[in-house]
């Protein structure tokens, strides 16, 4: 199955399928944000499993890196899907996850039915979008 794209709650969504290649560095980012500007997309709706295990590592710096460069391009993302309970006994993977969430940038969503909700709670009009 390929990414596609859609309309959500006047957003432009660029989903990633849950089977492809493991997002396991920067320009692996950048190859998602390159299809997904191409697509129009305001928001990159990525599969927990497309994720490198390094990625939930905060150590590696690759979730800072990879957040960074979707706030840098003004893409939002949402990653979705359970995160495995054995890392999120990291206290400081459940801290970033939790500020990610309360911002308007990044999301941690168990489930792709969470995301429309979370929309509508969180519409930002067209002309404020960056």
């Amino acid at each position: 199955m390929a990414a596609y794209s859609y309309d959500l709650h006047g957003v432009r969504i660029f989903e990633c399928p849950s089977h492809g290649p493991a997002v396991q560095s920067e320009q692996d980012a950048l190859a998602i944000l390159g299809e997904a500007m191409a697509q129009h997309a305001e928001m990159v709706l990525l599969p927990v499993e497309r994720l490198s295990p390094s990625f939930f590592e905060l150590r590696t710096g690759l979730a800072g890196a990879i957040a960074q460069k979707f706030v840098t391009y003004g893409m939002r993302l949402a990653i979705i899907g359970a995160i495995s309970p054995a890392a999120l006994e990291s206290p400081a993977l459940q801290a970033f996850i939790n500020e990610s969430n309360r911002g308007e940038r990044i999301w941690f969503l168990d489930h792709t039915g969470d995301l429309g909700k979370r929309l509508q709670a969180h519409i930002i009009p067209r002309s404020a979008r960056t």
